[in-house]
């Protein structure tokens, strides 16, 4: 017996008439359904309502119905356990997500007669330190980024690699994305675009105040090192746009790839430039 996490946006489907159409097939066929105890509750299926912990760790997969907001937040809980997911797309960009919700079925059946693979995605890991003492850390999908608040002037932000100094950004902020990444936040802010299952990591300036400043692409062995150089800025760190933490001065930032990886469930053979043409092109 299969035992299958089923993780909704309950803002995408508000009556988890989805959601109760999944797990329906997934006891059709022979599956324990892994829920969320309230949703569990919501849906009339209590006995199936597990801790997060238990999902994330002991699911042989995750079924993630939502958008790309979705995956990165079940990215980050599955990451630690290795466990894969299978994106089902309920929003409108989808560049993580693997299927719409009319093909749900079909893919779930080819998952159940192993006609799938398996995509390894790059994840990066940041460390917070404040007088010498690591106070938060946190890893991403997407990208980390330091940024001003609504208010506040620009951000002043030295920039190292490997400890070996690459400038002093003077900007509205900085993005240390992944491959992943780099079709979202990054690219609005002029950055590459990386194929996914390459491994480096990118930075780039968030409308830097200068006419140079660049985006840099170093290697996934390379130790990114951001200080906050000056007082009197209202700074945060964020991770894939969802967690944050505000930052201080003389607040140390260490970034780097991380150990662990996103396993993204793969059952048709898309090729990443469609969907750039089909994601980002205007119609």
């Amino acid at each position: 017996m299969k035992k299958v996490g089923v993780i909704p946006n309950i803002n995408k489907d508000k009556d988890l008439e989805v959601t109760k159409s999944v797990v329906k097939w997934l006891l059709e066929h022979d599956s324990e359904p892994y829920l969320n105890e309230i949703v569990a509750s919501k849906m009339g299926y209590d006995e199936y309502g597990k801790k997060s912990t238990d999902i994330y760790s002991k699911s042989d997969f995750i079924i993630a119905l939502g958008g790309d907001g979705t995956i990165l937040n079940v990215a980050r809980l599955c990451a630690p356990f290795g466990t894969p997911i299978f994106a089902v797309n309920l929003g409108h960009l989808g560049f993580l997500t693997e299927v719409d919700m009319n093909e749900v079925f079909v893919s779930l059946d080819k998952i159940y007669k192993g006609e799938y693979t398996v995509e390894k995605r790059m994840m990066l890991e940041a460390n917070v330190v404040k007088n010498d003492i690591e106070i938060i850390n946190f890893r991403a999908l997407n990208d980390i980024v330091i940024t001003r608040g609504a208010f506040s002037r620009m951000a002043r932000i030295n920039a190292y690699v490997n400890n070996n100094y690459v400038d002093t950004y003077l900007a509205d902020g900085v993005i240390i994305a992944t491959p992943t990444g780099s079709t979202a936040y990054s690219l609005s802010a002029g950055g590459p675009i990386v194929y996914p299952t390459v491994e480096v990591i990118i930075i780039t300036p968030i409308c830097p105040h200068t006419l140079y400043s660049r985006s840099i692409i170093v290697s996934p062995d390379d130790v990114i090192r951001l200080e906050i150089s000056e007082e009197n800025q209202d700074l945060m760190i964020t991770t894939d746009g969802q967690q944050g933490y505000k930052l201080d001065y003389r607040d140390i930032i260490y970034i780097k790839k991380s150990n662990e990886y996103t396993n993204l469930i793969r059952v048709k053979n898309t090729n990443f430039f469609d969907l750039l043409r089909d994601k980002l092109t205007e119609r």
